[in-house]
Order: C-alpha cells, then sequence, then structure tokens
C-alpha cells in the first residue's frame, strides 16, 4: 500500500502517547489527511490506548501494541492489535447523555466519542488478540 501506510509499534506505556500523536500529525499531514479528521484520529487513537495501555495488561510485564493507519482515496483506515485481555469496547452499555451529571456512571463516554468520530468501528478476538478496525471517511478541506 505503499507510502500511504504507516504502522507503529509501541510499548503499553502512557509515555508512548504523545510520540503516537506527533507521529500521527505528521503522517496526516504528508498524506493530506485534512486537520479535522487528523484531529480525530488523534482522539480516538488517544482513547483506545490509554484504555488498553491501563486496563488491557494484567500481568505487569511489557508487551507492544501495534497502530497501523492507512489512507485510502477517500477513506483512512485504523487498526489496533495487542495481546491484552479480551474486551470488546462495542460490547460497553452507551451512555445516558440525558440524566444529570451527578447521576452518571462513570466511564463509557470514551467509546461514546469512538464511535461518533469514526464512520466505523469494529471489533473482534482471534487468536488471542484484540483487533480494532476502524475508519473514517475524508472530506477535503475547503479551501
Amino acid at each position: 500500500m505503499g507510502d500511504d501506510r504507516l504502522l507503529l509499534r509501541i510499548a503499553n506505556d502512557v509515555a508512548e502517547l504523545s510520540r503516537v500523536a506527533e507521529t500521527v500529525d505528521v503522517y496526516c499531514d504528508e498524506t493530506g489527511i485534512p486537520t479535522d479528521v487528523a484531529f480525530k484520529i488523534n482522539v480516538v487513537l488517544e482513547e483506545l490506548l490509554m484504555n488498553t495501555i491501563s486496563y488491557g495488561f494484567t500481568d505487569g510485564k511489557p508487551h507492544e501494541i501495534a497502530v497501523t493507519i492507512d489512507r485510502h482515496d477517500e477513506t483512512v483506515t485504523i487498526e489496533i492489535d495487542d495481546d491484552g485481555v479480551a474486551f470488546d469496547p462495542l460490547q460497553a452499555p452507551p451512555p445516558d447523555l440525558d440524566a444529570p451529571i451527578e447521576e452518571r456512571q462513570i466511564g463509557g463516554l470514551g467509546i461514546h466519542f469512538v464511535k461518533t468520530m469514526m464512520d466505523t468501528v469494529e471489533y473482534r478476538r482471534a487468536d488471542g488478540r484484540n483487533h480494532m478496525t476502524l475508519t473514517k471517511r475524508i472530506v477535503p478541506d475547503a479551501d
């Protein structure tokens, strides 16, 4: 898929998130992905990677998380692959956005943002690994 693919391999360490954001910004700029789409990609990656790093590894050992971003003509595909604890974020109940803040349950808002910022979000568990695939349509800047 040529120069339009980015592959990042990161450790299960929160310190890696700034490197991911910087690398994604450069990739999006170089491949002509509009800044609003780049912003959404970074928000989604930060949410999903933070959750994976924080809750996905219970053994205290180092692990590797693979992030692939692939630019196609009018879409961007993002894949996250890890060997953490099985967790399908799509099965989490949606947050009650109409409830008063003091009555809302903690959690669930991040995956809500992921679902609303991306066009498709898919999860599968295979061979002891979590696989998330997200897509976002690209609408060119109106400059």
